[in-house]
């Protein structure tokens, strides 16, 4: 039973575990730190055992809802087919073909038995796989195939686990059955997911037009907004973890992200990122925190049926290795079916290696979805018969997810090792194309306010004479740089201003009629000066012919000296504010909203010297 203190208590391991990831440089990964201190917190005497269906509707939703809003959709439709098949197709073949290997391997078991662990084991976890991926330099194409992936065989694994459990159980299964029941789930759970959030892009997008939207209410609403979903659709026998997937993809293409306002976008950003880091901790120290008990029941089967411990760990070995050929073979059939599309389609194929497809074999691992499938197997305590071999069933799964685990964070590092450098910098290319893009748009909104600074400035100073009585005064073209009279007045240039906002900014930013000469020339001098500010950063970020080599490495160490001088005169300014606060020239309220605006300032550059090209 949770209790205050647990959580607590299971809070500073989480914090404690990400400083002793920091004091190893990363070179452990995070995961495995975290189920060394439940282990630890385990064998001191906390125990929490698990409850896989609140498990499941607690972590699971918040998580995937996360995951699946990183999913870039350009490239999960490009990777469609590769991805629905390693969700789908390789699920399957692995509840089947493993289910065979592991009767095999374990006569004792019965064919239901050893597809129902097969199929616990088929799906990765998105949270064991971001979490081992995080802060590496894997090749975007490689990441966005395993996300996608991960997002989606969570719900496959799990009904196919439900039918070799049922099957397990009564002796009866139906082909066709399970195959209506399938589809049912899967799609059931895409429609509700998909509904449930379209009627929140509505209710959201009525509350921005009547003005009723504030940054704390919605953050929370987003919050609850996978729950909602996740429980809508296992309320109608559908695939909570479907919903959750889809309804955060309807969320993106509605375009409810792009209406919330600035500080709200802000605000999420910073909450989701400490909700997911908080789950993704707990759930790795909820394995931890399980794994004592169960290498005692190891040791108890061991000595029940007269076998070595470590035939324990050799069963375990060969369960995993199977596992691993398997996805290996589905790896190399997509990557097959990948060769024949573009040859049929006269596409460019682009060979993915051995070094990549170990990567993604490696970096399948399983976790808590496994886990709270096999804890989820009837333990035969209210009258209900037990599963068949339950104990076994759950001890194997738990030493591949160890194990799968382990070799994920010594092979990962070390295949990544193999892969060409030029793979990795494909998503670093693209960023820099689309800022030279934004900038050059900026540069095209200043230029045309100071052209139209320069036309204004002689009617400035020299006004019309009038016009004698009786004469009849021509009409005065209308220049095309110039607002219309009766619209609104001039608004200042806008650095960031999109792309697409180009086209009409241009014509609302020039000079109204009626300025004074001072306006105009006040108006030259700001639009030259971001003009300049510009121009430099273009040369930052441009590796086009167009700026020669040395001249661009020139620009880039003047923006790293800018950039660090900016710090250097930011840390002065928080002395002289804390000695103002100290000497009592400024209180502390004061000085949290100063402190707010060097934050957000310091952020601004540091964001701004991640994005500089390394130096050769």
């Amino acid at each position: 039973m949770l209790t205050v203190q647990t959580v607590l208590l299971l809070l500073w391991l989480a914090a404690f575990s990400s400083l002793v990831a920091t004091a190893c440089r990363q070179k452990v990964p995070q995961p495995i730190i975290l189920i060394v201190l439940g282990v630890g917190a385990a064998l001191c005497g906390l125990h929490i055992g698990i409850r896989p269906e609140l498990f499941m509707f607690v972590f699971l939703p918040p998580l995937l809802f996360a995951d699946a809003f990183r999913m870039p959709l350009r490239e999960f439709r490009e990777m469609r087919r590769a991805i629905l098949f390693l969700a789908f197709g390789l699920v399957i073949m692995n509840t089947i073909v493993c289910g065979y290997i592991i009767h095999w391997i374990l006569p004792v078991f019965s064919l239901p038995v050893c597809f129902t662990l097969a199929a616990a084991l088929s799906p990765t976890d998105t949270v064991a796989v971001s979490s081992l991926l995080q802060g590496r330099r894997v090749p975007g194409r490689l990441l966005q195939l395993l996300s996608g992936e991960a997002l989606f065989n969570d719900a496959s694994g799990l009904v196919c686990f439900r039918f070799a459990m049922a099957d397990a159980m009564t002796g009866e299964f139906s082909y066709r059955q399970a195959f209506g029941t399938f589809i049912l789930v899967a799609f059931g759970g895409l429609f509700i997911g998909a509904l449930v959030a379209w009627v929140a892009s509505r209710i959201n997008h009525e509350l921005i037009r009547r003005k009723l939207d504030e940054a704390r209410s919605q953050i929370v609403l987003v919050l609850l907004l996978p729950f909602a979903m996740y429980a809508a659709a296992e309320a109608a026998g559908c695939s909570g973890i479907l919903a959750a997937v889809a309804g955060c993809m309807i969320l993106k293409l509605s375009g409810s992200v792009e209406e919330a306002a600035t500080m709200t976008r802000l605000q999420a950003n910073t909450v989701w990122n400490i909700v997911s880091y908080v789950f993704n901790a707990l759930i790795f120290l909820f394995l931890g925190l399980q794994l004592p008990s169960l290498v005692m029941s190891a040791r108890d089967l061991a000595q029940a049926h007269n076998a070595a411990f470590w035939q324990y760990g050799v069963l375990v070995v060969e369960v995993y290795g199977a596992m691993v050929v398997m996805r290996l073979f589905g790896l190399l059939l997509c990557e097959a079916g990948r060769w024949a599309g573009a040859r049929l389609n006269h596409m460019p194929y682009e060979r993915t290696g051995f070094a990549a497809n170990m990567l993604l074999t490696l970096a399948g691992v399983r976790g808590a979805v496994t886990l709270a499938a096999v804890l989820s197997l009837p333990m035969g305590l209210d009258g209900t018969p037990e599963f068949p071999g339950r104990e076994s069933v759950v001890v194997i799964a738990a030493g591949v997810i160890i194990l799968s685990l382990l070799c994920a964070g010594v092979g990962i590092p070390f295949c990544l090792r193999f892969i060409p450098p030029e793979l990795v910098d494909k998503n670093a290319q693209e960023e820099n194309l689309a800022r030279q893009k934004l900038i050059r748009a900026a540069l095209g909104v200043l230029r045309k306010v100071h052209d139209a600074a320069v036309v204004e400035a002689p009617a400035a100073a020299a006004p019309p004479s009038p016009a004698p009585v009786g004469a009849v005064v021509p009409a005065q073209p209308v220049q095309a740089v110039a607002q219309p009279v009766e619209g609104p007045p001039a608004r200042p240039a806008s650095p960031t201003l999109p792309a697409k906002a180009d086209a009409a900014a241009a014509q609302d930013t020039p000079a109204s009629p009626g300025l004074s000469e001072e306006d105009c020339q006040l108006r030259r001098e700001v639009s030259d000066r971001l003009i300049q500010l510009y121009e430099c950063r273009l040369d930052e970020e441009d590796a086009t012919p167009r700026i020669g080599v040395e001249d661009r490495r020139s620009a880039v160490r003047h923006a790293r000296l800018d950039l660090a001088l900016r710090l250097q005169v930011l840390r002065m300014e928080r002395q002289v504010m804390h000695q103002m606060v100290t000497r009592r020239e400024i209180n502390d309220q004061t000085e949290w909203k100063l402190q707010q605006e060097l934050d957000y300032e310091e952020q601004v550059i540091r964001y701004q010297s991640l994005r500089l090209p390394r130096e050769d």
